[in-house]
């Protein structure tokens, strides 16, 4: 029921009372109806965003809610009555004066124009009124971009999802026992209904299907090192494939492996360092997957790395009324499915998307701020690191002192140069060995935390970890 990371505190609470209900707070006593809760819902939906304290009644006071996995039924029925289908961060439970408060999240930036019944919502102050027909006008061109995401992935059925992603996914949001998984994908926007039953949508396979590139074939990450500070003949590459949480984990695998370590001079002392904070290229990358624009078919998300500076490209220019003056103010989800279900899984704040907090890194690690760019038909961050401040320019070993098989060394040694290593590579190197044999080496290491697997039997890899 709680949020794997609670963003709000008692505190919070007490402050969002304090204030009392207005153009981003309401109070909804815990007995409200499905279809009521979500005319509040849709209102701020369709304004700036705001919180919703279930469990206060309008005239503040304090009742709270008899049962969290009640209330949490409750917010995803209402959710449910909206068109399209609001996705929203799980409530949490926080204590107020006492009693059980259900805090309702509706984040700002969201990329739909939402109606109930045919209605269409707004706040302002206090109260829920309908939007008059200049501002509906205006907020449909202002969100018109939308819309990829929620479709029906063309041939997809629930067959084509991955029982074991979707657990995982499950396992992440705390869900129930016997609560069923296509209804919670169904709210989460991964699903949708169609004349005969539910249907994965691009957003459902590009996070849980078994072969999303089957059916958007860009949706990948190519990431490169060279050598140099320019493109050049010498440099390594792998291509990272699957589903979007696994891309990224493979990504920052990649850099991991890849990015100089060292030691830094400061003053007239030496110390250990990286080119770049690895705080900064996880919110990087976690950018790029989840605000890419997936309709762009032909181009994926690339990740250059040089000897003295990181490209991060990816497809589609800034969406809605973001634009590189307002990029740390304002938010605007053009995916809000996969935005949700990251955030659930850990990789992003729902609300912060981590821009700020890249220029907050940079600044604390002495590195220049980040560069952000539009292109003609994309948006690219750059990043410049250490340089020839690393008195080491070479990456530093991964294994330490760890006891390996020599077998074991050359495997780690050929990551190192190609970026993955399968079964079948792993025999190259020693033709003589059983499959029984290669399987154990590459356990062993996986177990020492030195790699990780991706994929399944005959799709199955390692990375360095």
């Amino acid at each position: 029921m709680i949020l794997q990371r609670p963003r709000w505190t008692s505190a919070d609470i007490s402050a969002f009372f304090s204030a009392g209900p207005g153009e981003r707070v309401a109070f909804a006593p815990a007995a409200i109806s499905p279809a009521k809760l979500a005319e509040t819902l849709t209102a701020l939906a369709n304004a700036h965003g705001g919180d919703v304290l279930l469990g206060v009644t309008p005239a503040g006071k304090v009742a709270g809610v008899t049962s969290a996995d009640e209330a949490r039924t409750a917010v995803q029925a209402a959710g449910l009555l909206s068109t399209p289908p609001l996705i929203l961060p799980l409530p949490q439970i926080v204590e107020l004066d006492g009693k059980p408060i259900c805090l309702v999240e509706v984040p700002p930036g969201l990329p739909h124009v939402y109606s109930l019944a045919g209605r269409y919502l707004t706040r302002t102050g206090r109260e829920n009124r309908l939007l008059t027909t200049s501002e509906l006008s205006g907020l449909l061109l202002a969100r018109s971009e939308a819309g990829f995401e929620s479709r029906p992935a063309p041939g997809a059925s629930l067959a084509d999802l991955d029982p074991a992603a979707v657990q995982s996914y499950l396992d992440a949001l705390a869900a129930p026992a016997g609560e069923s998984w296509q209804r919670l994908l169904l709210a989460r926007g991964c699903l949708t209904e169609a004349a005969d039953g539910l249907l994965p949508t691009y957003a459902g396979m590009l996070l849980f299907g078994r072969q999303p590139q089957r059916f958007v074939p860009s949706a990948e990450i190519i990431l490169v090192r060279y050598a140099g500070p320019q493109m050049g003949d010498e440099f390594a590459r792998h291509d990272a494939r699957g589903a979007l949480p696994d891309q990224i984990r493979q990504a920052e695998a990649f850099v991991n492996t890849h990015m100089r370590r060292g030691m830094r001079i400061k003053g007239f002392t030496r110390e250990e360092t990286a080119e770049y904070p690895i705080s900064v290229i996880r919110e990087a990358i976690v950018n790029a997957v989840a605000h890419r624009d997936y309709a762009i078919r032909g181009e994926g998300i690339r990740l250059l790395m040089f000897s003295d500076h990181m490209e991060v490209y990816s497809p589609g220019r800034l969406p809605g009324h973001v634009t590189l003056e307002n990029l740390l103010s304002e938010r605007f989800s053009r995916n809000e499915a996969i935005v949700q279900a990251l955030s659930d899984l850990g990789f992003v704040e729902r609300l912060g998307y981590g821009i700020d907090r890249m220029v907050a890194a940079m600044g604390e690690a002495g590195l220049p701020a980040p560069v952000f760019e539009e292109t003609v038909a994309g948006f690219k961050v750059t990043l410049h690191g250490r340089g020839d401040e690393l008195v080491s320019a070479d990456p530093a070993a991964r294994w330490g002192n760890r006891r390996l098989t020599p077998r074991q060394e050359r495997a780690l040694a050929h990551l190192t140069e190609h970026g993955s290593i399968t079964n079948r590579e792993f025999r190259d190197l020693f033709p003589d060995l059983s499959d029984e044999t290669i399987r154990r080496e590459l356990a062993d290491l996986v177990d020492q935390g030195l790699i990780m697997k991706v994929g399944e039997r005959k799709a199955t890899y390692y990375i360095l970890k």
